[in-house]
């Protein structure tokens, strides 16, 4: 182990992001409301086949969600399920400029 110093570096709220994630944004919604699924199930002790009776959605999807498999989900369908378990959905929706590349601009290549 070296005796460098830690570089600490405060992350943006999106892991996603950090990470350069392709649609990076939907990700973290997925994730988000995967998260609230998950929380759902654990404070009313509901094993995916409980939820699965309860909502009508297969239990193999709240397996998929527990596991965090969520690629075979849109962010309608995690709504959905959110809906499915009574509980209602609020987005805000905040839409503004990137910070232009000034590099890019400055060095077009065409």
């Amino acid at each position: 182990m070296t005796d460098e110093p830690l570089e600490i570096v405060r992350g943006s709220g999106n892991l996603f992001a950090d990470f350069a994630h392709a649609n990076a944004d939907v990700e973290h919604l997925k994730a988000t409301l995967a998260a609230e699924i998950i929380g759902v199930l654990d404070d009313r002790s509901l094993s995916v086949r409980k939820a699965s009776e309860l909502t009508a959605i297969a239990a193999a999807d709240f397996s998929r969600i527990r596991q965090v498999k969520l690629d075979r989900f849109t962010i309608d369908r995690l709504m959905s399920i959110l809906n499915r378990l009574d509980k209602d959905v609020d987005v805000q929706i905040t839409v503004r400029s990137r910070q232009k590349n000034v590099t890019s601009l400055q060095n077009p290549i065409f």
